[in-house]
């Protein structure tokens, strides 16, 4: 019987973990409706621990060893200064709240991924799931386009004990060079949308003869249905062209990889997907961060580093969102695993630094135009109203409409709420 879903090959779809039609077959299974209106969410993760001394949390009156290289500027909301380097950013402060006491002790990458993207410590007695993964299972599937999406990776954004069918759905490649496309969801050689239809025709007429005790009628699969959907749809193709977008738009958002996924997470939460992760490498700068963070390995001044990528790429997504109407139903997230330690190094860079560090959150309700907690005056601990990834996941929950204390189970039955034990941040929700 296996083979009969071999003759379709409508593609691998490795990036699910299993073929198409097992994914909505049991996303079906799992749907269930959260609590409250739901919300879309777009998490920008900054992969590798952005510096807060270098972004949102900068010590103009440090010694120059804590301060470093950049200075920093007022924004448009009185008394909140941030790099100098994010110039596009300071003009939208006021639809920004900054968190600037987000503490956690795990310095080590992937387990400080994984505490910051589920809420939980890392178990060697469970996996758990990673925000996109609990919104994919609790929300009950209503389009043809997967409720997860993660450009261009995924990284440690991972289902956990929900398995497969909750992972991300991975679209590879890059967003920014002008061939790019999706991958998985192209035809095989020589097949084409009237190959696969006939074969669709044939699997059809297949079950209808092998099923035990069918008496001529149609036998539907919902599952494989949605996936010839989602593979022969003109609303998936028109969701994942980023060309159709005009070009003053695209230049908006910049002509490189950061920028141009924000752009393709927009259009995704246009067209109803749930939760899109656009993932940004490279903030692990040990070594020369102004070269990292400020020049790019172009070598120019104020050129295509980290931060002014950054700093282009999110301010155009903040302000699309926003002249479109889908701020307010649109939480985003900017953040990391972690921040760089509050003295420069030999190298001219920063270490981990896990005591304390920085994540912006703007729309969803989020009240923009201020700053929630404090690091001290070298930037090395909290100051005051530490918040840990625990609190933050429980807050991100309640503002995209699930219930914290929602059970979730393993596959062997236990009760696994979705937050335990978090502190709701009420400056936020």
């Amino acid at each position: 019987m296996s083979s009969r879903r071999d003759l379709l090959r409508i593609g691998s779809l490795t990036a699910l973990g299993l073929g198409l039609p097992d994914y909505f077959r049991q996303r079906v299974r799992a749907g269930e409706s959260p609590a409250g209106k739901p919300k879309s969410c777009i998490l920008l993760w900054l992969d590798g621990g952005p510096s807060h001394l270098e972004t949102f949390d900068p010590k103009p009156s440090a010694p120059a060893e804590v301060r470093g290289p950049f200075q920093s500027i007022a924004t448009n909301v009185t008394g909140i200064e941030i790099c100098e380097h994010l110039p596009r950013t300071a003009k939208l402060c006021d639809k920004l709240a900054i968190l600037r006491s987000v503490t956690s002790p795990l310095g080590e990458h992937g387990l400080a991924n994984h505490y910051l993207l589920t809420g939980y410590k890392p178990s060697a007695a469970l996996q758990y799931p990673s925000f996109g993964s609990v919104v994919t299972h609790l929300r009950p599937e209503t389009r043809v386009l997967p409720p997860y999406i993660a450009i261009p990776e995924a990284r440690s954004a991972g289902a956990g004990f929900l398995g497969g069918t909750c992972e991300p759905f991975v679209t590879g490649g890059d967003p920014a060079r002008p061939e790019f496309r999706v991958r998985d969801l192209d035809f095989y050689a020589g097949i084409d949308e009237a190959r696969l239809r006939r074969r669709r025709e044939y699997r059809d007429e297949f079950d209808r003869k092998s099923s035990p005790g069918n008496s001529g009628g149609k036998v539907a699969d919902p599952a494989f249905e949605r996936a010839y959907r989602l593979v022969t749809s003109p609303e998936a193709k028109q969701a994942f062209d980023l060309s159709a977008e005009p070009a003053e738009v695209r230049a908006r958002f910049g002509p490189r990889t950061f920028g141009q996924s924000c752009l393709f997470a927009r259009r995704l939460i246009e067209r109803g997907v749930p939760f899109v992760t656009v993932v940004n490498t490279g903030w692990d700068t040990h070594d020369n961060l102004m070269l990292a963070l400020r020049d790019g390995y172009s070598g120019a001044k104020n050129g295509v580093g980290l931060i002014p990528t950054f700093d282009q790429g999110f301010a155009a997504l903040i302000s699309d969102l926003s002249e479109r109407g889908l701020l307010d139903e649109t939480l985003v997230i900017a953040m990391g695993e972690f921040g760089r330690t509050p003295k420069l190094n030999p190298r001219g860079g920063r270490d981990h630094w896990p005591r304390v560090f920085s994540a912006v959150l703007a729309g969803g309700g989020v009240p923009g135009g201020h700053v929630i907690g404090a690091s001290d005056r070298v930037g090395e601990s909290p100051h005051d109203n530490p918040v840990t990834p625990n609190d933050l996941a429980r807050t991100i929950y309640t503002l995209l409409g699930v219930d914290p204390d929602h059970e979730l189970r393993t596959s062997d039955g236990r009760p696994v709420p979705v937050n335990q034990g978090g502190r709701l941040i009420r400056e936020l929700a």
